[in-house]
């Protein structure tokens, strides 16, 4: 079951891989591992990422091999045991070039593509068309070769060929359930990836950390204006509240008579036996008089002729004066009230 899932999976897994392998976001991704790399003290960059050798081992293997501890060994086949064809394609395959090339496969080989165990490589690209290199073999011929090696204690990380001059095709044979769990060598990218993330979530709450201190600034700004239009309510309040005072106070002077106009009625009323020591007028319009006159008892009838003051009532009792013969009298009295225009 598990071997069945497997070999459904590895198109997939080798579209994937061709594609990432072929993209610039991998030599970027490269670069940038390269340049953390350097970044990382010597001591650090072993521990996390120890140097591995990588031993090539030629297909069939000497009787008596030397002692492989930590080493990647790349099982090398002869060219003889494998097809290697070069391809033209058009660019638009390589979104799915290991489906495209299986169905390659019957030009060159007999056999069904089931049996084959096969990838393949871009060499190059042009405008319209990708070099690719196609590289297969039979996997009841691979299987056996795996197992021997397998018997002889070799833990193999890849199964490369060799072309017909000898030199290397840089392909990987080896099917995906053979392929070894991930050694120490993959702990570099994954604590960069672990860093990147850590990183990524620490820029992540300061972004929304900044956000929140802007939006507590905006809403202290805010609240610093309500309270501005609060005062500038609050004055328009008061200064509505002063300006109606005003105008009440103005239209209640506009309706009482002026303290000129009191005196020269004051005059024609009293007569020129009588005179005014003291005058006082009030806000609501009450006067007092206070003064001397020849006949003290006739200024009530008098003062009915004037035309600023009425309800005019003594105050106390009349009083001889010694010294001027005269009678001291004290009265109170009423201002009259009128229209601002009137004369």
């Amino acid at each position: 079951m598990k071997q069945s899932f497997l070999q459904q999976l590895a198109p997939l897994q080798a579209r994937v891989r061709n594609q990432w392998r072929d993209s610039p976001a991998q030599q970027l991704w490269q670069v940038w591992l390269q340049e953390l790399q350097a970044m990382l003290p010597a001591n650090v960059r072993a521990r996390l990422m120890p140097k591995v050798r990588v031993r090539l081992l030629d297909w069939p293997l000497p009787e008596a091999l030397p002692p492989m501890t930590g080493e990647r060994l790349i099982l090398m086949l002869p060219a003889s045991m494998v097809l290697a064809q070069p391809l033209q394609l058009p660019l638009a395959a390589l979104r799915d070039l290991h489906s495209v090339v299986g169905f390659e496969l019957d030009k060159y080989t007999p056999y069904p593509r089931e049996q084959m165990q096969y990838v393949a490589r871009v060499t190059g690209k042009g405008k319209t068309l990708a070099q690719v290199l196609l590289v297969a073999i039979l996997r009841e011929r691979l299987r056996p070769i795996i197992d021997s090696c397998r018997e002889q204690g070799l833990s193999l990380y890849a199964v490369d060929a060799r072309h017909a001059n000898g030199e290397r095709l840089n392909v990987d044979l080896l099917p995906a359930d053979m392929k070894p769990a991930a050694a120490g060598s993959a702990r570099l990218p994954r604590f960069l990836a672990v860093a990147c993330g850590v990183l990524l979530l620490t820029c992540m709450v300061l972004w929304l950390d900044a956000r929140t201190a802007r939006v507590e600034a905006m809403q202290a700004h805010v609240d610093e204006q309500r309270s501005q239009v609060q005062a500038v309510q609050n004055l328009r309040r008061e200064l509505n509240n002063t300006q109606g005072a005003a105008r009440y106070l103005a239209q209640q002077k506009a309706a009482q008579p002026t303290t000129s106009s009191v005196l020269a009625d004051l005059t024609g009323c009293l007569g020129a036996d009588t005179w005014v020591e003291q005058l006082e007028i009030a806000d609501g319009g009450s006067v007092s008089i206070t003064g001397q006159s020849a006949k003290a008892s006739a200024l009530i009838g008098r003062m009915k002729d004037c035309r600023t003051l009425s309800d005019a009532q003594f105050q106390g009792i009349i009083q001889p004066d010694a010294q001027t013969g005269k009678e001291r009298f004290s009265l109170r009295a009423q201002l009259r009230k009128e229209t601002a225009n009137a004369p």
